[in-house]
């Protein structure tokens, strides 16, 4: 890993032990992980966040304005948009329907022996 993912690495889980506001802290182990995420992702993102705002500011962003809820990749793009101004996260999902090999196909001969009495 960088120089700069490892600090981040530290300041991101060094402060989001001291979070105050309840929803700031019900969101924060998610959020500090989806940023260590990107901050592996991208050298100067991760740059960013050593040299930014507190997480304890970055949490409060994320929850201005937030009601009852927020879905997960909204408070990630703030989250992001708090470090770096214009950032962008896009979310791929898959699904994938075929049945799961719980054996790898040997290819052999299947006998039963009760065939031989």
């Amino acid at each position: 890993m960088s120089v700069w993912y490892d600090q981040a690495k530290v300041r991101l889980e060094s402060e989001c032990k001291t979070i105050k506001g309840q929803k700031e802290r019900a969101m924060g182990s998610a959020v500090r992980d989806a940023l260590l995420e990107f901050c592996r992702q991208n050298e100067e993102f991760a740059q960013a966040v050593v040299q930014g705002g507190t997480f304890q500011d970055c949490m409060a962003a994320v929850a201005k304005g937030v009601g009852g809820s927020i879905s997960d990749l909204e408070a990630y793009r703030r989250a992001v948009c708090f470090y770096f101004d214009g950032a962008k996260v896009k979310l791929q999902m898959a699904i994938e329907l075929e049945p799961v090999q719980t054996e790898p196909n040997r290819g052999g001969l299947l006998l039963n022996l009760s065939d031989f009495f």
